[in-house]
């Protein structure tokens, strides 16, 4: 087997133990594969392995590989500065990290199909990462709703490393309970929005067993199966 045959197999095994203690299917939870710093090549090793989703960071790297390689769904993951907004509205299936309502307007205005997103919350209160206050996140989702040209299909968070993965519990159960509360929402002011607010991204390489046993529809894995970046 390759280094990457190896690490996915290590990958879904985690998944399938996370499920399995959580009392949840496997195929409830999207591998992202990070892939941002590691080269064509290796996207196109996974691909050939079954990876259907990768994720990205930057917008001149990505779109470089987005050129190379066919047959996948991009993910944007990454700050995204409203000036690019134009060149990821129509290529990417997701972008994660909408964290402000200048990003939400220059998504909707470059696009003439609903753009997919995804609401950025700092679970973490931390000052060196993006996103809305848990508190405010029925505010960010309003705004959301103000442009047409948004579909918001549910909420990323990035908390703040630790070495132990359970110190990141408390932050992904407070994203389920945005999450939560946003359903609830959706479903008094705009039902026809919340059948299809799904999603919750959160979980990396070191932590996304917990994130799953939390609630995780999506987990974001680069150093798990990638190796390091070169």
């Amino acid at each position: 087997m390759t280094d990457y045959e190896t690490n996915l197999a290590r990958i879904r095994g985690r998944i399938a133990g996370a499920c399995t203690r959580a009392g949840r299917d496997p195929s409830t939870v999207e591998l992202i594969a990070v892939s941002k710093g590691h080269d064509v090549a290796a996207i196109q090793a996974l691909r050939e392995l079954g990876v259907t989703s990768f994720g990205e960071s930057y917008v001149p790297e990505w779109q470089d590989k987005a050129d190379a390689v066919s047959g996948v769904d991009w993910h944007f993951i990454g700050h995204l500065q409203s000036n690019k907004a134009r060149f990821v509205v129509d290529r990417a299936r997701l972008i994660h990290s909408v964290d402000r309502t200048s990003l939400m307007r220059a998504l909707a205005r470059r696009s003439e199909a609903p753009v997919d997103i995804l609401l950025q919350i700092n679970v973490g209160a931390d000052p060196a990462k993006s996103g809305a206050d848990p508190a405010a996140v029925l505010e960010s989702l309003a705004a959301s709703m103000s442009f047409d040209g948004l579909s918001v299909r549910g909420l990323m968070t990035m908390p703040p490393f630790t070495e132990n993965a359970e110190d990141a519990r408390p932050h992904f159960r407070a994203l389920r309970d945005a999450f939560e509360r946003c359903r609830d929402w959706l479903g008094t002011h705009a039902p026809d929005r919340a059948a299809g607010f799904t999603e919750l991204s959160m979980g990396m390489s070191h932590d996304f067993e917990v994130a799953i046993e939390e609630g995780a529809t999506m987990i974001r894995v680069g150093t798990a199966l990638f190796g390091a970046r070169r």
